[in-house]
């Protein structure tokens, strides 16, 4: 028959067996401490709870659930080719296939006052550079004044029979608010504007390098045959 003592031990045991198993279901864990954090647990969850558990006591248990900073953040985007996006077709790209490529990332729009002069220079640049490394990546966007209203279909027509675009065009996207794209997301986080983070108009753009790093951002205003040089010092071209 087992003594008292092991009959503790077992009903300890228990208790920490199932206050293991309403953790696992709950997925209350800190990403930002070295330790596992309860929060708004049920009352009835710290009934469960031994009384070095709710004194905070080291435990092996703890111990043996606790994370380390460096694999709660594996999962952060380190560059822009962590990320994936919807093509015009609506297929998924990974934009890990751009590595080794410098990028220009651009909102663009069919009915804005700067399409003309952006779409022009665009593709001059473009043709220019393309076989070299360069690449450009243009995000139709129709939260400026409703200037991009068309399907997909209707935008890479434009902008491919009009302005001669051979680059890639994407699915229509959200740059700012609750329905922001996570790449521009990223780009925002990575290069704010003058005033604020949120891009502020059609043909905003970003550099990016090589390694998928964001170097540099420039206004709608900015054509794009003025930032040829930052263009060709990436590709180390001189």
């Amino acid at each position: 028959m087992p003594s008292s003592t092991t009959c503790i031990a077992l009903r300890r045991n228990l208790r920490l067996a199932t206050f293991s198993a309403y953790l696992i279901r709950s997925h209350r864990f800190s990403h930002d401490s070295n330790q596992i954090l309860l929060a708004s647990s049920p009352l009835s969850a710290f009934s469960l709870l031994s009384p070095s558990i709710e004194t905070g006591a080291s435990t092996p248990f703890f111990s043996a659930l606790r994370f380390d900073r460096t694999m709660a953040t594996q999962s952060q985007p380190k560059s822009v080719h962590d990320f994936a996006v919807k093509d015009a077709r609506g297929n998924d790209v990974d934009l890990s296939i751009y590595k080794g490529r410098v990028l220009l990332i651009v909102n663009v729009a069919s009915q804005c006052g700067l399409t003309n002069s952006n779409y022009t220079e665009l593709s001059q640049l473009y043709q220019k550079y393309k076989d070299q490394g360069f690449e450009i990546l243009a995000f139709p966007c129709n939260q400026f004044g409703g200037q991009e209203p068309g399907t997909n279909e209707e935008i890479v027509q434009f902008a491919c029979t009009r302005f001669k675009a051979e680059y890639p065009i994407f699915d229509k996207v959200d740059v700012n608010g609750a329905n922001t794209a996570p790449i521009y997301k990223f780009l925002k986080s990575n290069k704010g504007g003058l005033f604020g983070d949120s891009i502020k108009w059609n043909f905003s753009k970003f550099l990016v390098d090589k390694d998928g790093n964001v170097v540099d951002r420039y206004a709608p205003t900015t054509s794009p045959l003025s930032i040829e040089k930052d263009v060709k010092k990436l590709l180390g071209i001189a």
